[in-house]
């Protein structure tokens, strides 16, 4: 008797703005493939606005390409890289294990086994679809070279600022800011055990500053917190659009470095010991703690992304981490 036909459901992008869900037939599984059913998918808020609305650069087609991405910029594409799921067949020590994978939304999938990362049993599956965030969050910790004592800066409390805030809130002896233009953005910085300034408040004496907002604005705001030789980490990606920054002034005179971090690639110091498999599990690890929890602000259901997402990632100023729930 032939085996039941699997299906899934799939969001895609279709258009500018527009969003649909494509029902698909799954293969049947190889011997070392992992057959997923989804619990929850994290939406990466800058990029997934930047592809739904087709702003990735022509440069950049390949290098912007998600793990499992189907389909091809700009439109229409199935995109996405941060899902939870629990483990319905494949090898037997691994059936009934919560799983995370760089998957795009979807609500079954299969995956090779050596794709999926073990969801420790003290995380939740919905913190743990965060952990693509906290790899790039890692990442640029290490491009910035922070250590216990500095002075850091965080400017723009998104998901990944707010993550660095915590870990650099971690290092000890650091004094660690974040800014953001949301005064009630400062309750986060608390509870990391980090301060908070508004953009006018903040000093000109950080050793290290990060910057997440993906605005001229921000980076502006960045450059002028770095002392001395400082490093400014950019973590923000603008896909198509131009972004005026102002290099007169200190900038020369006070030396400051300029870094681009994308986590597309291990940090240089760390890649020879750090394949991406083992800093993702580490990024995962890294998520036993509770208080990233209230980084969840917005829980859409599968089914509604269409309707519903759109406007969460376009319009929503208070929106963190956007999830979608299956089941």
């Amino acid at each position: 008797m032939p085996a039941p036909v699997r299906t899934s459901q799939s969001l895609w992008c279709i258009a500018p703005g527009r969003y649909e869900i494509r029902a698909d037939v799954l293969s049947e599984p190889e011997a070392d493939t992992l057959t997923v059913r989804a619990l929850a998918s994290c939406v990466s808020r800058g990029s997934e606005r930047l592809v739904l609305h087709g702003n990735v650069p022509t440069s950049e087609l390949q290098n912007m390409r998600a793990p499992f991405q189907q389909g091809e910029f700009p439109f229409p594409v199935q995109y996405g890289y941060q899902s939870v799921g629990l483990v319905e067949s494949g090898p037997p020590a691994l059936i009934g294990r919560t799983v995370f994978s760089l998957f795009p939304h979807q609500d079954v999938y299969q995956i090779p086994a050596s794709a999926a990362v073990m969801v420790l049993d003290d995380i939740p599956a919905e913190r743990a679809a965060l952990a693509a965030n906290m790899e790039t969050a890692l990442n640029a910790m290490w491009d910035a070279g922070a250590g216990p004592g500095d002075r850091v800066a965080i400017v723009g409390g998104g998901v990944v600022g707010l993550m660095l805030t915590a870990l650099a809130a971690g290092l000890p002896g650091a004094d660690v800011t974040l800014v953001d233009v949301r005064p009630e953005r400062a309750r986060f910085a608390t509870a990391f055990g980090a301060k908070f300034a508004l953009p006018a408040e903040i000093d000109s004496e950080a050793d290290i500053v990060f910057h997440t907002s993906a605005s001229a604005e921000g980076l502006q705001t960045a450059l002028g917190a770095g002392g001395f030789e400082a490093k400014v980490v950019e973590l923000s990606w603008y896909g198509k659009a131009a972004t005026a920054v102002a290099l007169g002034g200190s900038f020369h005179s006070r030396r400051l470095r300029l870094i681009g971090s994308q986590v597309g690639a291990v940090s240089p110091e760390r890649r020879p010991r750090w394949p991406h498999a083992r800093r993702l599990a580490k990024a995962l690890s890294l998520l036993s703690d509770a208080r990233f929890d209230p980084l969840i602000t917005h829980r859409i259901p599968f089914s509604q992304a269409p309707k519903l997402l759109p406007q969460l990632i376009n319009d929503e100023p208070d929106a963190l981490a956007i999830l979608l729930t299956y089941g």
